[in-house]
């Protein structure tokens, strides 16, 4: 609980952040009355005062305006000195989200996070698992000619990302993985061969790569999730098709956390039941 200044004290503690916001705005008493259009007396008298005085809301906010500052944190009601405004331009922000295998934002967000777990959520089978086989067929309508050149370049990427210091956890809903095999939606026509070799990809990649790497399935019918991922404390991105938004603030990023631990408490299967599972849905694959 945040504590209760008495008036003496408030008044001491905006005189001490109203001198701190001045010297990094790098302005001065008779600047500053100039900026807001009263006499220089007025904020000299605001500096010296040691009382309990306060002065009026109108000077205090027009002070905080010129600094640039809030009028929260001048009267010791936010320990945050940005503005609201500018407290949401760096904790909420919207990229675009290329279709493509190499995304120069993504890849950025793993190697500010690298050493850090990191939760997803993917809107399909996670690239980093794929196929070169399956990397061509979803990639091509998209890339046409460039595809070869950008599953070359994303190799070393996803390389990377392997060889990290990062865990990955991965849920995924079980409905995805079952229209994979059975090559319906999303990916009907898939050759059988094509399905069996991806199956096989990814039970060796999640038996060699456990615990670092760790994939549940979810029941859709239960829970919903929007494709995300969340790069340990520092930031969650939700993947809207065409742009990312991105939030860096604490508490949301705590949110989402939560939100992700929920869907692998509740997973249908396990991280050390996946590779079996994998087996079953690869070994009823016909044709």
């Amino acid at each position: 609980m945040q504590q209760i200044l008495d008036k003496r004290a408030r008044a001491a503690l905006l005189r001490s952040r109203l001198i701190r916001a001045m010297e990094r705005a790098e302005t001065n008493q008779t600047a500053l009355a100039r900026a807001i259009g009263v006499d220089r007396s007025t904020i000299s008298q605001l500096l010296k005062d040691e009382g309990a005085r306060l002065p009026n809301a109108h000077l205090v906010g027009s002070c905080a305006q010129a600094l640039g500052v809030s009028a929260d944190w001048l009267l010791g009601l936010s320990e945050r000195p940005e503005r609201a405004a500018d407290l949401l331009a760096t904790s909420l922000t919207m990229t675009e989200a290329p279709r493509a295998l190499v995304d120069e934002q993504i890849f950025a967000w793993h190697r500010e996070a690298e050493g850090y777990k990191i939760r997803y959520v993917p809107p399909a089978l996670p690239d980093m698992l794929k196929t070169r086989a399956l990397l061509n067929w979803e990639y091509t309508p998209h890339l046409g000619r460039t595809t070869e050149q950008a599953i070359n370049a994303s190799t070393d990427r996803l390389n990377w990302m392997r060889a990290s210091h990062s865990d990955y956890e991965i849920a995924l809903p079980m409905s995805e993985i079952e229209a994979f095999a059975g090559a319906t939606g999303y990916y009907a026509g898939l050759a059988p061969g094509l399905r069996r070799a991806q199956l096989d990809l990814m039970i060796d990649l999640t038996e060699a790569l456990y615990p670092r790497l760790r994939v549940t399935l979810y029941d859709a019918r239960r829970l919903y999730s929007a494709p995300l991922t969340v790069f340990g404390p520092l930031l969650a991105v939700l993947y809207l098709g065409r742009n990312y938004l991105a939030f860096r603030d604490s508490d949301r990023i705590a949110v989402f956390t939560a939100h992700f631990d929920h869907l692998v408490k509740e997973a249908e299967i396990t991280a050390r039941d996946i590779p079996d599972h994998l087996r079953r849905l690869r070994d009823g694959i016909a044709g």
